[in-house]
């Protein structure tokens, strides 16, 4: 029986097809649409999420179902011994705080992380997970090096309209209608527990000049400077593939030295933004070699001790 499988959920961006070509579990997340309930990549599509939106369909997101987890984690544990289940941001939804109740059943078996993040470095985190499982790591260890790295992340977002946040209840009518009137362009901040406003501008221009002076700042200040090898970083959209084309390039441009990957924001991240949203992210690379080697020989020293 193989050791180790990661769980998470489709906030991670991760889709069914990928995931089983990963060898990852995803819990499909559920969306309220005109009464009847859907679920991310199993019956609805990005396209279709995206037609219903422009239609002004109301749009509600939801935690999935203890069953729907627990069928998951039960279909999981058949070919592995230990779960390691990686939920979005605890400070933006209770699936995570669920799935911690839950795994108390499991006798330590399931390891709910409390990982901080959603999206494209959440989907980092898993892929982060799946590496230390393949070097032998536990469930228990894996959810240590995942928490104590929670924070090396970053994105930015900028959007074309304020309507989805007002919808959310985001932000109240009022200051909707003034910055529509004022064509304010917002730019918000995910990084750890919550979605803040970080800045605005007046055009869109000045909106991606901002995120990208914030990546800057954040790599410098935070990830170690740009002359490192060491980050992940993405040029991200909702659903806006003529703005991420140029947007992309944009990156490229100010991160000379870095490899600009190209993604999606997960569907329960498009619900508050809407389409014409673009996103700089960031992950700190983990070296996961010499994490393993390290926690595995500690492992060892410790029972070596008795």
């Amino acid at each position: 029986m193989a050791k180790t499988a990661i769980v998470t959920d489709s906030n991670a961006g991760i889709t069914q097809a990928e995931a089983k070509k990963l060898g990852i579990f995803v819990v499909p997340m559920p969306f309220m649409i005109g009464g009847k309930t859907y679920y991310e990549d199993i019956n609805l599509s990005r396209d279709k999420f995206f037609k219903k939106m422009a239609k002004d369909e109301q749009i509600l997101t939801s935690q999935p179902a203890p069953t729907e987890v627990l069928k998951i984690w039960d279909k999981a544990l058949k070919d592995y011994e230990e779960v390691v289940h990686i939920p979005m941001s605890s400070g933006l939804s209770g699936s995570c705080q669920s799935a911690m109740m839950l795994a108390s059943d499991y006798e330590g078996k399931v390891q709910v992380v409390n990982n901080q993040r959603i999206s494209v470095t959440q989907k980092r985190s898993c892929l982060d997970a799946l590496q230390m499982a393949e070097y032998g790591m536990n469930a228990r260890e894996i959810k240590g090096i995942l928490e104590k790295t929670k924070f090396d992340a970053s994105i930015y977002i900028t959007l074309e309209t304020l309507q989805y946040l007002k919808k959310g209840g985001r932000i109240t009518p009022a200051a909707a209608a003034i910055g529509s009137l004022l064509k304010i362009k917002p730019v918000l901040q995910i990084k750890g527990e919550k979605l803040d406003a970080f800045s605005k501008a007046r055009t869109m221009a000045q909106a991606k000049t901002s995120m990208i002076n914030a990546m800057r700042n954040d790599i410098e200040q935070l990830y170690g400077g740009l002359d490192r090898e060491d980050i992940w970083l993405y040029a991200v959209d909702a659903q806006y593939p003529e703005g991420i084309e140029i947007f992309k390039k944009e990156v490229e441009t100010a991160f000379p030295n870095f490899h600009v990957e190209e993604d999606h924001l997960s569907l329960s991240v498009c619900c508050h933004i809407g389409p014409e949203a673009l996103a700089i992210a960031c992950s700190k690379k983990l070296d996961i070699p010499s994490i393993a080697e390290e926690v595995i020989a500690s492992r060892s020293d410790f029972q070596n001790t008795f």
